[in-house]
């Protein structure tokens, strides 16, 4: 089975509800979709959406990557050699940690479909459904109330509340939605690097003091804050996770080693894709450190694949994978299906993704 094309295009989806965080807002969700041809007929499936404020990648500079820089390096090579294939993917060159994770992605789709194998049971098949929060955008009091209510009413039981932008009204946003949903529903913040750390830690103990029952707090501090962050993590009670904090390996060993936060936020888009990720995973386990699986506002196609990890990883006990779950319409042909508040893992090999509709060539 070797690599023969390598092609690029692009998937518009619109959002139920607009997604709104400390860093933007987003109405109608954009994912670039490759295909990677095999000389027998298969094809390996890989997207990334783009997200400037947090990767920095954008849809034409992961395009441009993967077209003009990467694919190059792969024509011709036998998905059996899977570590040589990832290994010029990582280092073809710096950062661009989307366009690699597209192609890790499509990669370990081709490895599984050659050995009839699901994605899921790879990386060790220890569970066939997972079970996800729902995202509250940024809104006024009432209408992320609304929105959390819907939410519960869909059977999710966990919420991550999305913060940032006002200490006090933060505060008064939490305390509404606590009311709203009652004392059984899990609430997790995700502040989006919106705080300064001393703003965090006065605003985190008021949320203590309010005794609103908040699981942990996401990324409170700027993402290059790693002072500020442990700085928190040292003064409050709360849980903190670190998120835009925790790209790489190397990131996530400065965060560990410093102590510096309580959980980790592993996406395959920061990470550059399942192999680095699952290096992540390996490392905060042997420090004792739990992780969430999260991902960008992306299509199921991503959501499959960080699920497949999650689901064989011990050390990731939650996971953030609701974004396909935000979007209006599906046009991604079989992969993970939503039931509720859990995702149920696809058993036909790799991603076991038939097809995907509205695909335009870029």
């Amino acid at each position: 089975m070797k690599i023969t094309k390598i092609e690029a295009g692009k998937i518009s989806i619109p959002l139920k509800v607009p997604f709104i965080t400390a860093l933007r807002r987003v109405d109608t969700a954009e994912d670039l979709v490759i295909k990677v041809h095999t000389d027998d007929g298969a094809i390996g499936w890989g997207s990334a959406p783009a997200t400037v404020v947090i990767t920095g990648d954008s849809h034409a500079s992961v395009a441009a990557a993967i077209k003009e820089v990467m694919a190059p390096q792969l024509i011709g090579l036998d998905i059996d050699d899977r570590e040589e294939i990832l290994a010029r993917i990582s280092r073809s060159m710096a950062h661009n940690t989307s366009a690699k994770a597209a192609l890790d992605i499509a990669v370990h789709d081709l490895f599984c479909q050659h050995y009839g194998l699901p994605l899921y049971r790879f990386f060790g098949g220890l569970r066939t459904r997972i079970a996800s929060d729902l995202t509250i955008s940024l809104n006024d009091p009432e209408t992320m109330v609304r929105h959390a209510l819907a939410a519960v009413q869909r059977g999710y039981t966990s919420l991550k509340i999305k913060v940032g932008t006002d200490a006090a009204l933060d505060i008064r946003r939490v305390q509404a939605v606590r009311h709203a949903v009652g004392p059984d529903v899990a609430i997790r913040l995700d502040a989006n690097q919106g705080w300064k750390a001393k703003e965090a830690v006065r605003t985190i103990r008021r949320l203590e003091d309010l005794d609103l029952g908040i699981e942990f707090i996401e990324q409170p501090v700027a993402a290059r804050d790693l002072d500020g962050l442990k700085f928190v993590t040292d003064h409050v009670a709360t849980d903190i996770m670190a998120d835009e904090a925790a790209f790489s390996p190397y990131d996530v060993f400065q965060l560990l080693s410093r102590h510096a936060c309580d959980l980790l936020n592993i996406k395959l888009m920061k990470a550059g894709g399942l192999q680095a990720a699952a290096q992540i995973a390996a490392l905060a386990g042997a420090c004792g450190v739990t992780c969430m699986m999260g991902c960008m506002l992306e299509s199921k196609i991503g959501i499959t694949a960080a699920a497949s990890l999650s689901a064989g990883t011990p050390v990731i006990t939650l996971n953030d994978l609701d974004a396909a779950d935000l979007m209006a319409a599906d046009p991604v042909s079989g992969g993970i299906v939503y039931d509720g508040n859990e995702l149920c893992l696809p058993d036909a090999p790799g991603l076991g993704i038939a097809d995907v509709a509205g695909w335009e060539a870029w």
